[in-house]
């Protein structure tokens, strides 16, 4: 049985991309960067990926004069490059119903909070002004709503008295690149099964314990 073959759609650096790029550089990495798709045609993420020698390739929404147009051209990329699972990295764009379907749980997604708790932008801003104590990261499997469909892992961070946001993103960052690359593990090695809106990950135990702050 081959490596999974993943496209990742980027908007913006690719951090992410680089942190799941990274993994499947292991010859042990159940899955293998078969494209980098970004919507943005300068996107930092696509020289950080020809460096790596991953294939990129450009779809311009300004280029087409639908959405409809705009998916069609992504799908036709990504099939043609052999794609199997797309993880979504910092892709700016809300997928239709349409393109969701056709990829039906093969869409992965990395949201800096821990959902359902603040789905869309600002999100690390939205937390502090919340007053969490807890903040973190979610990778789920896509659905047409933004931000929602059934939760792969979740990390969690403290929040810290003297946080703003980009002292709480950049910590948040961090395990995102930690989990990002084991959820695709998961998906590559079959564990992974759908149960209503549950996901249930075969062979990998539950986290024992709990995190607390303040302590």
């Amino acid at each position: 049985m081959g490596r999974l073959k993943v496209g990742v759609l980027i908007s913006g650096r690719g951090s992410n991309m680089a942190a799941l790029a990274e993994a499947c550089a292991a010859p042990d990495f159940p899955a293998e960067i078969a494209l980098v798709l970004s919507d943005i045609p300068d996107a930092g993420g696509l020289a950080v990926a020809s460096e790596r020698g991953l294939a990129t390739a450009v779809v311009d929404r300004k280029a087409y004069g639908s959405k409809a147009g705009f998916e069609a051209a992504m799908d036709a990329a990504l099939r043609n490059a052999g794609v199997e699972l797309i993880c979504l990295a910092g892709f700016m764009r809300v997928l239709s119903a349409d393109f969701v379907g056709r990829w039906q749980d093969r869409i992965l997604n990395i949201h800096p909070s821990l959902l359902p708790a603040f789905p869309g932008l600002d999100t690390h801003a939205r937390a502090l002004a919340a007053g969490v104590k807890l903040a973190g990261c979610t990778v789920h499997i896509v659905r047409p709503v933004v931000d929602d469909g059934p939760i792969l892992v979740q990390a969690a961070v403290p929040v810290l008295d003297d946080d703003d946001a980009a002292s709480l993103a950049a910590r948040i960052l961090a395990e995102e690149h930690r989990c990002y690359p084991l959820a695709l593990r998961w998906m590559a090695e079959g564990r992974v099964r759908i149960d209503g809106g549950r996901v249930r990950i075969d062979g990998v135990p539950a986290a024992a314990g709990a995190l607390r702050n303040p302590l």
